[in-house]
């Protein structure tokens, strides 16, 4: 299993955590029998959701300038339309997926162009379900701009428990569909904003496949 490379440290941490939490069990209670195993299981268990959590996976993609797929792994939370006034200020469709702590957390780019917009906001760190987190958490802000000039925004959203997003593309950079753009740690939630006239191809409690799962097609 390939591992990503935002994992090696927290993972090396968790490691050197579990390890001197077991030792202090075994030196508080030399002659216990179930707790110092209770703990080493828990631990093990421990190591290994964070092991899958930072896992990469391999994924068999399709490319195509008209199909937008999912940005990420989770669930189709919301499908609905909105105002969304950052960047587009009017009508766009949303469709938001939540990540939970048990999927793959990297984030690929829906759709093939140009990075158009990109901005950081600092801020609050609500449930990811929260209507309020996509205009309050910390978040992120693309737009990717396609050959044919048709504007795909989403956004990275930090939930509860996930405090630390990161982003490798920047306003100019020519970017491919499915390819990995940003990684958000511990729980979390996408945004994605489409023309109102794009044929959606989810429903509501979907589980989408990152890099994969059609989201919709463009007309």
């Amino acid at each position: 299993m390939r591992l990503h490379k935002e994992g090696y440290t927290i993972m090396a941490i968790t490691a050197i955590i579990l390890i001197l939490i077991n030792l202090g069990i075994y030196y508080l209670l030399p002659d216990g029998y179930w707790i110092p195993r209770l703990v080493l299981i828990g631990s093990v268990i421990v190591f290994f959701l964070v092991v899958q959590f930072f896992r990469v996976p391999k994924r068999v993609v399709y490319k195509s300038d008209r199909q937008i797929v999912a940005p990420c792994d989770g669930k189709v939370v919301v499908i609905e339309e909105v105002v969304e006034s950052e960047y587009f200020k009017g009508p766009r469709r949303q469709i938001s997926i939540f990540m939970s702590p048990l999927n793959v957390h990297i984030n690929w780019n829906p759709i093939s162009g140009v990075i158009q917009y990109f901005k950081y906001h600092p801020g609050l760190y609500l449930v990811a379900w929260h209507p309020k987190s996509s205009t309050d958490n910390e978040r992120t802000t693309v737009v990717i701009k396609t050959i044919e000039g048709i504007e795909i925004l989403f956004r990275q959203i930090a939930g509860a428990a996930a405090r630390r997003i990161r982003w490798y593309v920047k306003e100019g950079d020519q970017v491919e569909q499915s390819t990995e753009m940003g990684f958000i740690k511990f729980g979390s939630r996408v945004d994605i904003y489409l023309p109102l006239d794009a044929e959606v191809k989810v429903n509501l409690q979907d589980k989408t496949v990152g890099s994969v799962t059609v989201l919709a097609e463009l007309k």
